[in-house]
């Protein structure tokens, strides 16, 4: 294991007693890949399960393999139709050897050994290249521009049994039966974790579309807190003797690419998946999520929608510390075309709630969900639906006067920092009563998109009313700072926050103050910007900035020298 040399929790130096040794196996890098392309069916290999089959991988993937593949295929299907009908009778086998046939070929083995030109095609680089430009004009090439006739005789003459056309590869989209959510609510006021919220649902959606949903889960369910989930179904480990052929709905392997691989399976032939994962590793599939959506664009609608869930974001990785804080995927589907992309980042649990309903239930879009640790519930039930259909809202509860006529906008876009900018406007509140605070939550984050340029993108009007037209607006984001956003008329009154690349393994807390998104780092900011327009506020502007900044550096010290958040950090703000 690697510590971070400047981790401000450690009390010493680091000594060759703190290194730990570990054994790595299939994981988030490359090895990884080469290792789960054999382990696909493997499921029972991994960090949170028994590993009693690792030392027979080797036996049982090596063992009657002939090097003649005419010879080999007969006996590796009849071996894979035994295990099958053993499974579909009633007497599953206990860890069955599934055959493999290491296949080594030339490059481009099934092209002309030489080209017109006299190059050498088969086994070289150049059979990458476009080798036959002229290969429909060309006589010399081709006799008829058809595959000669030993080829076509092999070719079904039924059409549904050509590869290409069975309908398994290409099965309708089924909607899910989604539940109602509304019974799961939790009570405004009261804490709770998104997570955990979604967790309870997601159990009913499995008992509701036992064929239709699974979740692709890279191993860590559990840390994830979708653990419940487990209570309605139960993971899929083929060789496992308890749980094998039980049909369940959670699919775990600690792999990204190889999870993503099946959810886009899964969800081309019509069913519908769900993929949480640690927010700093989702970006291990960036390129295949982009690929899957431009295919479906061109080739395959309707189909379901890849549903997405970050989990341990950057703002809560206490132990896991730098290499853990990323949360640079939010880009990623934002530079998707806006017909399919979707950014959700709910800021409590019953809006965590309302999101999963629309997600799970949506066609053709990649939704991602960012989610978050417990927090106070602000929204109630039918507050929270109202909310998630408009994309964002004014927060009248933690508003001057509801709102109006404010000196300064305060935008929180995501859980824990919409809790500081709550927590900022209580401190306002207190501090700086002269100050007129509008709090505004955005949970969709399209909504900020450029006008007509995404379905969910508010208007010119509407970012008017929402922001004002001449107020200072600081927004505290939970994404890149770059990423917000471009909106004509808007940005020079702007001041955006968010994640900065700054972090270690600290506190929380600690991480809201080294990435300037905490509570005192917004108050300061909306009483700058206060102060330009209300000289009440800017005849102590001076004062109240500096006491901020004093107490701000009072928490720091006491996180450094305790190495936790102080007690009341996290009590919920009150605007009495």
């Amino acid at each position: 294991m690697i510590f971070l040399r400047n981790n401000i929790l450690l009390e010493r130096d680091l000594t060759f007693d703190d290194i730990k040794p570990r054994l790595l196996g299939p994981g988030h890098g490359a090895p990884g890949i080469l290792a789960c392309l054999w382990l696909e069916d493997f499921l029972a290999y991994q960090v949170a399960s028994p590993a009693d089959m690792a030392i027979n991988l080797v036996l049982s993937r090596t063992w009657n393999i002939d090097h003649d593949l005419a010879a080999s295929l007969p006996r590796a299907i009849s071996d894979i139709h035994k295990i099958q009908h053993a499974a579909h009778t009633g007497n599953p086998i206990v860890k069955p050897r599934w055959p493999v046939i290491p296949f080594r070929t030339p490059k481009g083995s099934s092209a002309p050994q030489y080209g017109p030109d006299g190059n050498i095609i088969e086994g070289s680089f150049q059979s990458h290249q476009v080798r036959l430009p002229k290969a429909k004009s060309d006589e010399r090439h081709l006799e008829d521009a058809l595959p000669v006739e030993a080829v076509r005789r092999l070719i079904p003459s039924i059409n549904n049994k050509r590869l290409g056309q069975k309908r398994e590869s290409y099965k309708a989209y089924v909607p899910l039966d989604v539940p109602d959510w509304r019974p799961l609510a939790v009570e405004k006021g009261s804490q709770e974790s998104c997570m955990k919220c979604v967790d309870t649902f997601l159990g009913e959606v499995i008992a509701s579309n036992s064929k239709t949903f699974r979740i692709f889960s890279p191993d860590e369910l559990v840390s994830n807190k979708l653990d419940a989930v487990l209570e309605r179904t139960s993971c899929n480990f083929q060789w496992d003797t308890l749980s094998r052929a039980q049909g369940g709905r959670v699919i775990e392997i600690l792999s990204e690419h190889t999870c993503q691989g099946m959810l886009q399976g899964y969800t081309l032939t019509g069913r519908t998946g769900l993929f949480p994962s640690y927010e700093a590793f989702l970006g291990v599939i960036h390129t295949m999520m982009v690929q899957y959506s431009k295919f479906t664009k061109l080739w395959r609608q309707p189909c379901g929608s890849l549903n997405y869930v970050e989990t341990s974001t950057w703002t809560r990785q206490e132990h896991n510390g730098f290499s853990h804080q990323n949360p640079s995927f939010i880009g990623v589907v934002l530079n998707l075309k806006p017909e399919a992309a979707r950014v959700y980042l709910p800021p409590d649990a019953n809006c965590a709630l309302s999101t999963v309903v629309h997600c799970v239930g949506a066609k053709n879009y990649v939704n991602l969900i960012v989610g978050g640790k417990p927090t106070p519930v602000w929204l109630g039930r039918q507050e929270a639906n109202k909310h998630c259909i408009a994309g964002t809202s004014v927060w009248r509860f933690a508003s001057v006067d509801g709102g109006i006529n404010p000196d300064v906008v305060l935008v929180g876009v995501g859980v824990e920092v919409t809790f500081e900018v709550i927590a900022a406007a209580s401190l306002l509140r207190k501090r700086c009563p002269n100050l007129r605070v509008r709090a505004v939550n955005i949970t969709d984050l399209m909504v900020l998109n450029h006008k007509y340029a995404h379905p969910h993108a508010l208007d010119d009007e509407q970012l008017s009313i929402l922001f004002t037209e001449d107020r200072p607006v600081h927004f505290n984001y939970h994404g890149y700072q770059g990423l917000l956003f471009g909106r004509p008329g808007l940005m020079e009154r702007v001041i955006i926050a968010g994640y900065k690349e700054e972090g270690t393994t600290t506190s929380p807390f600690d991480m809201m103050l080294c990435n300037n998104i905490s509570r005192f780092d917004v108050a300061t900011a909306a009483i700058h910007g206060g102060s330009r327009v209300n000289p009440k506020v800017a005849v102590n502007a001076h004062i109240e900035i500096s006491a901020l900044r004093h107490e701000a550096k009072k928490v720091q010290d006491y996180i450094y020298k305790h190495g936790e958040d102080p007690e009341e950090t996290y009590a919920t703000p009150s605007f009495d």
